[in-house]
């Protein structure tokens, strides 16, 4: 209705005049909606990249919190070991043969169950064998390693 009209009242100008605005708003809504779509999925793709960064800020936390309570159970163990003091001398003895016995049980077991661990098993076994090793250095050499005296 609304091109009679204008083709009634500006004759063919007019009639080709209201087609081609007709036409140009049609394009340019359509150009909108494109941008429109274009922002809405930049929008998503920002969105799941900060879920996605939230999610690796709580992981890296809770690795952070796994490593403090590894740190402060051998903190503990220092310290009870510490309270114990000096046993009977065969006491001492047993514990001298034992713990290298244990240590060395311990590393093949947890040789075998790494050669039959998937990837991100090993990548477990490897971080947790760092520590521990770590710990058997402090056992060995470092605050429970034997007291020697200074001269």
């Amino acid at each position: 209705m609304a091109l009679a009209a204008s083709a009634a009242g500006g004759g063919l100008f007019g009639l080709v005049g209201t087609v081609i605005g007709r036409t140009a708003g049609l394009v340019e809504a359509r150009q909108a909606q494109v941008h429109e779509q274009a922002r809405w999925v930049h929008e998503s793709e920002m969105q799941k990249l900060r879920i996605e960064a939230a999610a690796a800020g709580r992981e890296a936390e809770l690795h952070a919190a796994e490593t403090s309570g590894a740190w402060v159970g051998l903190s503990a163990s220092m310290a009870a070991e510490a309270v114990i003091g000096e046993s009977d001398k065969w006491v001492n003895a047993v514990r001298a043969l034992t713990r290298p016995a244990l240590t060395v049980l311990l590393w093949g077991i947890t040789g075998t169950v790494f050669l039959g661990a998937d990837k991100a098993g090993q990548a477990g076994i490897v971080e947790t064998a760092n520590f521990a090793a770590t710990a058997a250095t402090l056992w060995w050499g470092g605050d429970r390693g034997p007291r020697r005296e200074m001269r």
